[in-house]
Formats: structure tokens, C-alpha cells, sequence
């Protein structure tokens, strides 16, 4: 394996939260030496960054891969080259396929395809009841062996707390991690965007934003009862906040997440029924969005996640109110992120600490930091270079992204998965 070494690079290090000109030097799949002084003379290919920025590749939880069943939406190795494409080294895929990963055969299925066609890293998520149905557990011990990455239903809530209170007992005892969608599904069920004005002006079935508290404040009881491993795969309300605070200051093993969209978009952006802007939960009030990165800011919320959900285009172009939800993300997350980091409301290190090393170390991964010795999963990219979206570039079979068309800032220049390029830029 050819050594690297990175020189005039911006080194971004969400561990000693630094932004610094330096240079990194890479061999056998490790990150083998880094420093600011003088660039050592080693036998490498020198890549001259020119003071862009190197940091720890995304570790994105949460994308799903539509395979198997829906590969006319995405597939594992689309969705690989589309991570490559931008900066995610690691790939968290959720198992809500057709049909669900809820067997140890099918899990061994989707984690040998991801070794065989994608570019970066799959780590298999399972299903955390059968058929993601809610009435019994899967078979978690034997998931675990076959290498699932966390447990979860994805958005189908499980309501009978008996069946959940079991499965976060069982889950405790093996050191499992679950993941939950925080929602009261009785009223949240058909809902297309977050209650007020707006949603009364454009005659829209509504979820009040209370609907997520109800559902966080009941998962953290069960988890305070359980102390099970949890984590929230999306937060967007600024109610739901207070409870993830005293859970974390009552010492629960409680971790959250928000998506980029509802960091860097908000419920106006719907507008003239625009059904790529329709993303579950909905699009919040510019309040919420605020809380959103201020909770990312101060580490109430742990990670950004792309929530990676393709959907073809008959399901999106459909009246708002039964148009499917979701939106593409893996090749945008990085320059979506780069909105926040240019207005200053989060710095770099700030942003790869949530993107990168907080769910690495939630994952119980190597990866997500410069340190020496640590694998080399690695992005190279210009924060300032602008671009303008057009989303039948994107290298995702499905195309719904609500950025196409706007102007963005942010390029991906290389990726490099255990020290090895899987990306690189030409123009």
C-alpha cells in the first residue's frame, strides 16, 4: 500500500478541537505521523493540499441503502460511491429494507454485499423486533455475532412498552446499543409538516412539535429503567431538549442525533408544496432549526446524520400530503454542513466532533479522529469552494435532494478509506 503524505493541509481535529496548518502522513492503512513543524522527506506520494482542510472521514448513522427489495431506489453500491463522492468513510445502514434485517441470514447478506461493491465502510444495523412489527423481539444475541452495529426499528415505533421494555433488557445484558425514532405515532400518524400558521395557511395534515417530546420522555423512562444503551436518531425540537439534558445529567447512557436538514432547513422551505423539502419527522419553526444548533454547539446533541433516504420519483411527485418522505443526503451532508460552519454558528472541529468522532465513539469504531495510529479514513475538501447543485449529478440512483438548484459552498477533493484513495476529484 502506497504512503501518503499530506502536506500545507488545514488538519481539522475533532478530538483536541483544533483547526491548524499541518501536515499528516499516512502508511499501511494508518494515520503514521502528523505535526505542524517542518514536512519530513519520506518515501510517499506527496499530496500538496494547498491549505485545504484534512480531517476524519464522516461516520454517517442512519442510510439506507434500499437493498434488498428496492433497488431501483438506491443500492448498496450506489450508495457506497455516492459516500466516497462525499467524504462519509463509514456507512451505519438501516434495516428497514424489503424485507427488514431481522435475521442473522439477511444481515450476513447486506454486510458481505457492502464488503463486495462499496468503496467505504457498511456496518449493518438490525431490526430491533421482528418484520419491525412491534409485538416480538428479534433474535439480538445471534444479530450481534453476525456483526449488527446497533438495533433499531427505524421509524416504525414500537407502542406495546412491555415488548420494548424486554428488548432493552436483553439489549443491556449484551451491551447491545438501541436506537430509537422519539414520536407519539398517534399523533404524528399522517402528518406532513409540524403544526402553526404555515400548516393551517397551506391546509396541511399536521404533528405538533409535543409529539416528539412525548416520545423521548417515554423511551428515556424505559431506558432509566432498564439502563439500556440508547440513542435518539433524530431530535429537531427545541421541547424535546430539556428531557435529553436531565437524562444525560442523571447519568443514563443516552446519546442523540439530528439530520442536517433540520439543521439547515426549516418548515417555510416547504413553500409551493415542494415534496423534496418533506422529511420525517417534518421540517421545524426557525426556532426549533436555532435550538437544533445550539444543542450541536453545546454537545446536547451528539451527532449530524445525513438520514440518507432515497425515494424515486413517482413517490415524489405526489400531492404533498401523500408524497413519500425522505430525501437523498450522503453526497450533500458535508456541503450542507458547510452552510452552518460559514454563517459561524459552528466551527469545523465542532462539526466533525458530531459528524465523525462522537458517533465513531458510539459505535465503538477506531475511526473519527487524526490520531496517530488510528485508521486512515480521511477527507480532503475546500469548505469555501462554491458550486451550484444539480442533483442528476449525484451519483445516488434517486435524485431527491431539496437542495437542487441552490448554491452551495464545499467540495470533496479525496477520500481515502484505510489509506487507500476511493475518491478523487479531477475538476
Amino acid at each position: 500500500m502506497t504512503a501518503i503524505l499530506f502536506t500545507n493541509a488545514r488538519l481539522i481535529d475533532p478530538e483536541a478541537q483544533t483547526d491548524a496548518p499541518g501536515w499528516l502522513l499516512v502508511r499501511d492503512g494508518r494515520i503514521a505521523d502528523r505535526g505542524t513543524g517542518k514536512t519530513p522527506v519520506v518515501e510517499a506520494r506527496v499530496v500538496d493540499a494547498g491549505g485545504k482542510c484534512l480531517a476524519p472521514g464522516i461516520v454517517d448513522i442512519g442510510v439506507k441503502t434500499c437493498e434488498p427489495g428496492e433497488r431501483h431506489k438506491e443500492s448498496i453500491r450506489t450508495a457506497g460511491a455516492a459516500a466516497a463522492a462525499g467524504g462519509v468513510t463509514t456507512m451505519v445502514t438501516r434495516p428497514d429494507t424489503t424485507p427488514p434485517i431481522d435475521t442473522p441470514e439477511a444481515l450476513e447478506f447486506v454486510r458481505r454485499r457492502g464488503e463486495q461493491v462499496s468503496p467505504v465502510r457498511m456496518l449493518p444495523m438490525a431490526a430491533l423486533t421482528k418484520a419491525r412489527a412491534g409485538r416480538e423481539m428479534t433474535e439480538i444475541g445471534f444479530l450481534l455475532d453476525a456483526g449488527a452495529a446497533a438495533f433499531t426499528d427505524c421509524d416504525h415505533v414500537v407502542t406495546d412498552t412491555k415488548v420494548l421494555t424486554r428488548a432493552m433488557t436483553y439489549a443491556r445484558s449484551l451491551g447491545a446499543l438501541i436506537i430509537m425514532h422519539p414520536q407519539e405515532p398517534g399523533l404524528s400518524s399522517g402528518a406532513a409538516v409540524t403544526s402553526g400558521k404555515f400548516a393551517s395557511l397551506r391546509g396541511l395534515p399536521a404533528v405538533s412539535p409535543m409529539a416528539e417530546r412525548i416520545g423521548l420522555e417515554r423511551d428515556l423512562a424505559l431506558v432509566e429503567m432498564t439502563r439500556a444503551r440508547y440513542h435518539a436518531d433524530q431530535i429537531t425540537t427545541a421541547a424535546a431538549l430539556p428531557a435529553l439534558a436531565r437524562a444525560k445529567a442523571g447519568g443514563l447512557d443516552v446519546t442523540a442525533g439530528v439530520s442536517i436538514h433540520h439543521l439547515t432547513l426549516n418548515e417555510f422551505d416547504v413553500g409551493d408544496y415542494r415534496t423534496f423539502f418533506k422529511v420525517k419527522p417534518p421540517l421545524r419553526a426557525e426556532d426549533d432549526r436555532l435550538a437544533m444548533v445550539e444543542a450541536v454547539a453545546d454537545g446536547t446533541i451528539d451527532i449530524i446524520s445525513s438520514m440518507h433516504t432515497p425515494q424515486d420519483e413517482e413517490s415524489k411527485r405526489l400531492p404533498f400530503e401523500v408524497a413519500a418522505s425522505g430525501a437523498v443526503a450522503l453526497e450533500t451532508l458535508l456541503p450542507a454542513a458547510m452552510r452552518l460552519y460559514l454563517a459561524g454558528q459552528l466551527s469545523l472541529p465542532q462539526l466533525f466532533r458530531a459528524m465523525a468522532l462522537n458517533p465513531a465513539r458510539r459505535l465503538g469504531l477506531e475511526t473519527g479522529t487524526l490520531a496517530v495510529e488510528a485508521p486512515a479514513d480521511l477527507v480532503l475538501f475546500d469548505p469555501d469552494a462554491p458550486f451550484l447543485l444539480d442533483r442528476f449529478t449525484l451519483r445516488s440512483k434517486s435524485k431527491n435532494t431539496p437542495f437542487d438548484g441552490m448554491r452551495m459552498e464545499g467540495k470533496v477533493l479525496m477520500t481515502l478509506v484505510s489509506g487507500a484513495p476511493v475518491f478523487e476529484r479531477t475538476a
